[in-house]
C-alpha cells in the first residue's frame, strides 16, 4: 500500500513527487511516456515562463541550482495592441526586483526533476511506461490497474491518488469529476526565432487581429515565439516556408527587434479553457491541467499548477505532523479545495478575460482596452496588483513559495500514528 499515487509524471506531477520526498511517505509515480522520450508532451522543445513565486518553489525544493544556468531572466514586459495606440510596460527595477520571472526550457526542468526522482532514497517508486486501465476508489484506498508495454498488468493501491495526467485526465473521468471545456477556436504555433537585435531580456505580448503573439527571451539571443492563430490559419502556417513564416510574424510584431533572421521547428497546440467542477473527489486530488487548462496568453498555467502542488504537499505534511497517516482524509481534501478556490478562480477569470477582450471586433471595446492599457502603464498600484496575482500572492501563500521547506514529522508525532505503514515496502 502506497501513501500517495501520482498519475502523471510531467512537470506538475514530478514536482509533487519531489515535494513529497522529504516527508517519509511511500509514493508511486505513474507515467505513460519516459521523460527523456521525444514523444513526451510535458518535456518537449517548449519553454515555460516561471513567475518569481515558482522560482522560489523550485529553490526551496533544491531544484533551482540544476536549472538556473538555462533560465533566462525577464527584466521587462512590453504589452501592445497592433494598429492601436495602447501599450503598457512593466519593469523589474521599478518593482524592486532583479527579474519579473524566468524562461526555462521544459526539457531542462524535466531532466532535473527525474534525475532527483530516480536517484534513490526519495521514497518514490516509478512505474513507467505504463497505461492506466482502471481507477477504483474504496473506503480506505484507491486501486489503480496498469498495463506495461509488454502487456503485463499490475495493480497498486494508495490512500490518496493525485490526478496530474493532463487536460484529458483518465483519473478525473474515472472518479466522476466533470469538467467544462470551451474551445477558443485557436491554435498556438510555437517555435524559436532569432531577431536581428538582442532582446535585452524583454518579454513581448502583442495582441493582433489574428490572435496574441508572445516573444520570450532566451539566453542565446533567440526568442521563444508563441503565435496564436485561428485553427484554419494555423494549419496553413505550419506549411509556410521559413521565409513566409518569418514575414508573416514580422508583419504582426513589427521591427522592435529588427528583422527576424531564422526560425526553428514549428509545433501546433489547440487551445481551450478546461475547468474541472472541483479539485478533489473521494481520496483524490486534482492538480495542474487535470484541474484547469488555460490559454497561454499570460503564461500562468504552469505557475498555477505548481501552486496546486505546493498547497497539497503542505497540507499532507501538516497532516502527518498532526499524527495522521491518511493523506486521502476527506478533511484534508476539503481544505485543499478551499485553499485553491480563490487563486484558481482569479487566474481563470483573468486569462479568459484577456482572450475575450482582445478577440472582440467591437470598436468601442477596442478603444476602451487601449485606454485601459495606457492607464495601466501609468499606474504603479495596478502593476503591483498584477504582480501579486501572477504569483498567487493575493491570498494564503504556501510555505514552499515563501522559501520554507516542508519537513517530516518528529519522532513524537510518528509514535502517535498507530499501525502506520509509512516508509514500509511498496506493493
Amino acid at each position: 500500500m502506497f501513501d500517495v499515487a501520482i498519475v502523471g509524471g510531467g512537470m506538475v506531477g514530478a514536482n509533487l513527487a519531489v515535494a513529497l520526498a522529504p516527508l517519509g511517505l511511500s509514493v508511486a509515480l505513474i507515467e505513460s511516456v519516459p521523460f527523456d522520450s521525444a514523444a513526451n508532451p510535458s518535456f518537449d522543445e517548449r519553454t515555460t515562463a516561471l513567475s518569481n513565486g515558482s522560482r522560489r518553489i523550485l529553490e526551496t525544493l533544491g531544484l533551482w541550482p540544476s536549472v538556473a544556468g538555462a533560465a533566462t531572466p525577464i527584466r521587462k514586459i512590453h504589452i501592445s495592441d497592433q494598429g492601436h495606440f495602447g501599450f503598457a510596460r512593466i519593469d523589474a527595477a521599478e518593482q524592486g526586483l532583479a527579474a519579473l520571472g524566468f524562461v526555462l526550457p521544459n526539457r531542462v526542468l524535466g531532466a532535473a526533476l527525474w534525475s532527483r526522482i530516480v536517484a534513490g532514497g526519495t521514497g518514490v517508486r516509478t512505474f513507467c511506461p505504463v497505461e492506466v486501465l482502471e481507477v477504483t476508489p474504496g473506503e480506505h484506498a484507491v486501486d489503480v490497474e496498469m498495463r506495461a508495454a509488454d502487456g503485463v498488468t499490475a495493480n497498486v493501491q494508495a490512500k490518496l491518488i493525485v490526478a496530474a495526467d493532463g487536460v484529458n485526465s483518465v483519473v478525473r473521468r474515472a472518479l466522476g469529476v466533470g469538467a467544462e471545456s470551451r474551445d477558443y477556436g485557436q491554435t498556438a504555433v510555437i517555435t524559436t526565432v532569432l531577431p536581428q537585435r538582442f532582446h535585452d531580456h524583454v518579454a513581448y505580448e502583442r495582441f493582433t487581429s489574428t490572435g496574441p503573439l508572445a516573444l520570450l527571451p532566451l539566453s542565446d539571443g533567440r526568442c521563444t515565439l508563441v503565435l496564436t492563430l485561428d485553427t484554419e490559419l494555423a494549419s496553413r502556417a505550419l506549411a509556410w516556408s521559413d521565409a513566409e513564416f518569418l514575414a508573416e510574424t514580422q508583419s504582426r510584431f513589427g521591427f522592435r527587434l529588427g528583422r527576424f533572421l531564422q526560425v526553428g521547428r514549428r509545433a501546433a497546440y489547440p487551445l481551450a479553457l478546461t475547468q474541472s467542477e472541483r479539485t478533489s473527489a473521494r481520496r483524490c486530488a486534482l492538480v495542474g491541467n487535470a484541474a484547469q487548462a488555460l490559454h497561454p496568453v499570460a503564461g500562468m498555467g504552469f505557475n498555477l499548477g505548481l501552486r496546486d502542488v505546493a498547497c497539497l504537499a503542505e497540507l499532507i505534511a501538516a497532516n502527518r505532523t498532526a499524527g495522521t497517516d491518511d493523506p486521502g482524509d476527506a478533511g484534508l481534501l476539503a481544505e485543499y479545495d478551499t485553499w485553491r478556490a480563490s487563486d484558481r478562480l482569479a487566474i481563470i477569470r483573468f486569462t479568459d478575460g484577456l482572450v475575450r477582450i482582445f478577440s472582440t471586433r467591437l470598436r468601442f471595446v477596442r478603444s476602451l482596452r487601449n485606454l485601459g492599457l495606457l492607464a495601466f502603464d501609468l499606474a504603479p498600484p495596478a502593476k503591483d496588483a498584477l504582480s501579486r496575482l501572477s504569483t498567487g500572492a493575493g491570498g494564503r501563500i504556501p510555505k514552499l513559495a515563501r522559501g520554507v521547506p516542508l519537513k517530516p514529522p518528529t519522532a513524537a508525532a510518528r509514535s502517535t500514528v498507530a499501525g502506520s505503514d509509512v516508509g514500509g515496502p511498496a506493493t
